[in-house]
């Protein structure tokens, strides 16, 4: 039993490291393959990467989730449903994490702060129990798909490469949601709902810029 929470913690530790140092790989696609690079204003273009920025935070945040909420999981359908997400929001990192380099930008300094918030969010979710923790899945991808609906309005029209990319993004989002939800999710009480709301909040206008 010992040797097993230390292989969990030491296979922790390393998908936490390659998640905020963007070394993860896309399994599909990319959402933008094929598409000229559009003709972007300096506004435009800081404008772009600020939003992708934030997109890619999320992802941090989505891998952080994923994982622990998938490690500390009740049982073997709910862990494998959560580790098939993950790997879907893995393509999300590297997607994000390209197009930041290909807008000229970097991602959130902060990564670590994000990730280590999120794993323990996700401790937390999960410990209150399988439907509980998949009611917070729900919720969570509920924010993330308005979140990324209004990152599509705030987008240069020209821009198809991040637009392509947040598209591909919210269905999946929906998707994971939905699969939580068949899985047996409880409603998340309003009060979390709202502290989660006031995080992301805190969350992406701080990812915008630093």
């Amino acid at each position: 039993m010992q040797n097993l929470s230390v292989d969990r913690l030491i296979i922790g530790f390393d998908r936490a490291l390659r998640t905020i140092s963007a070394q993860h790989r896309s399994s599909r696609p990319d959402p933008d393959a094929g598409m000229s690079e559009a003709a972007l204003s300096d506004e435009e273009k800081r404008h772009a990467a600020g939003l992708m920025r934030v997109n890619h935070v999320g992802e941090i945040c989505a891998q952080a989730l994923y994982d622990a909420q998938g490690a500390f999981s009740q049982t073997p359908e709910v862990a494998r449903e959560l580790a098939h997400c993950g790997v879907e929001e893995e393509d999300h990192l590297a997607w994000t994490a390209r197009r930041l380099k290909e807008l000229n930008s970097r991602p959130s300094l902060l990564n670590p702060f994000w990730y280590a918030g999120a794993y323990t969010c996700g401790v937390i979710a999960a410990k209150c129990g399988d439907a509980a923790s998949l009611g917070f899945v729900v919720e969570t991808e509920k924010q993330v798909e308005a979140h990324l609906a209004g990152h599509l309005s705030e987008l240069p029209e020209q821009d198809l490469k991040s637009r392509a990319i947040v598209e591909q993004m919210r269905v999946d989002e929906i998707s994971h949601g939905a699969t939580a939800q068949s899985l047996g999710a409880s409603e998340t009480p309003l009060p979390v709902r709202m502290l989660m709301k006031g995080m992301a909040k805190v969350m992406t206008t701080t990812a915008y810029h630093i």
